[in-house]
């Protein structure tokens, strides 16, 4: 009947139905398990890295700041090199320099420390009395030095309190010093090797690479030498004029501790970025106005106008040949190395950009941008 062949043409036939693997084989295609295992691949690699990273950003750092202050006095290195002295003897004798004028910094800034402490210490009681007097004198109260002397127990008390919970933490401070110190010989160390044996170390680097990408290495290598010299030396030039100038202001008004106070201004104006000018200010003037209120504001004078005698006669001549970046570039560029890697960062922020400013100075193309020409008319 027409019913009955209807429904057995209908009846699937063996030959048609589809098997599992054959419409596996035909929904998945074969490159997918592959691109499954290569993203997972992937992903292990970036999680590997970023703990590798994270374990090794101490060393990272110390690399880091090694091969910085390599490039730093490696122009010193090859001045001396290149008039017969031995490398590894002249990196030694640059080292032994930089060494000398850091701990005579800090011989000098130890003793104006401890002078100053005891000073403030024999005329406390003197100290107390005067501004007692210029309080009540003022604000029309009626303090005794007695209270104060009450209040200063209370928190003599608390310090002391806390300098005995502070005391106790002796193993975590100890463990903190050790580690310090273990970095700063780590840095050291590297220190010597990057710029005892720059040209090998460079070579070594150079030589896993295609000839196309080694002059842009060489390049690079040559502009990050060049500027973070450059920075070193002006900055130590002009802080040597400071220390100076500094010096011979603070003898002329009478204040104790001229030396050690003007290698203090002029160090830590000069190399510490952004606030560095303000810190160094603000020990003189405290000196002064423990001494005598008008020498502070006499001080304080010399500094603001020899300030801006460096912003605009000094440093752009000291400059000009060897680290030329914008101050807001500059400002920039020491939060932004605050921001990622600390103190550490800010210090390197400005050497890094220089060398990357000039780097990119040297392969990026300029062009002359062109004014439009105004109508005959006058009219836009």
């Amino acid at each position: 009947m027409p019913d009955e062949k209807i429904a057995a043409d209908d009846t699937p036939d063996d030959n048609d139905q589809i098997r599992p693997d054959r419409l596996a084989a035909a929904v998945i295609p074969a490159w997918l398990p592959r691109a499954y295992l290569l993203a997972a691949a992937t992903v292990a690699g970036i999680v590997v890295t970023f703990w590798a990273l994270m374990r090794l950003h101490g060393l990272l750092t110390v690399l880091v700041v090694s091969l910085f202050l390599a490039f730093a006095i490696e122009p010193a290195v090859n001045w001396l090199a290149a008039r017969g002295w031995k490398r590894g003897a002249a990196t030694l004798t640059v080292f032994v320099a930089v060494t000398g004028v850091l701990v005579g910094f800090v011989w000098a800034m130890g003793g104006l420390v401890v002078g100053q402490v005891s000073t403030l210490i024999e005329n406390l009681p003197r100290y107390t009395q005067s501004l007692v007097t210029w309080v009540n004198s003022t604000f029309h109260t009626d303090v005794s030095v007695t209270d104060l002397t009450d209040r200063s127990s209370d928190l003599s008390s608390s310090l002391q309190s806390w300098a005995l919970n502070l005391a106790g933490d002796v193993w975590g401070i100890g463990t903190t010093a050790l580690g310090v110190l273990f970095q700063g010989l780590g840095v050291l160390l590297f220190t010597y090797y990057f710029a005892a044996d720059g040209p090998r170390f460079r070579n070594a680097v150079c030589s896993l690479l295609p000839p196309r990408r080694q002059q842009h290495v060489l390049r690079a290598w040559d502009i990050a030498v060049e500027k973070t010299g450059g920075y070193l030396y002006s900055r130590a030039l002009l802080a040597f004029f400071s220390a100076l100038a500094h010096y011979a202001a603070m003898r002329v008004l009478g204040i104790p501790s001229a030396f050690a106070l003007a290698l203090w201004v002029g160090v830590v104006s000069q190399f510490i970025p952004t606030v560095g000018t303000y810190l160094a200010g603000a020990l003189p003037v405290t000196v002064a106005l423990a001494q005598n209120p008008r020498t502070a504001l006499w001080i304080l004078g010399f500094i603001v106008v020899y300030q801006q005698f460096e912003n605009y006669v000094l440093q752009p001549r000291v400059t000009a040949t060897t680290l030329d970046m914008h101050p807001a570039v500059a400002f920039g560029a020491v939060l932004a190395g605050a921001a990622l890697f600390g103190a550490t960062g800010a210090l390197l922020a400005i050497p890094v950009t220089a060398t990357a400013q000039a780097f990119l100075s040297a392969y990026v193309r300029r062009y002359d941008v062109e004014t439009p020409e105004a109508p005959a008319d006058g009219k836009a």
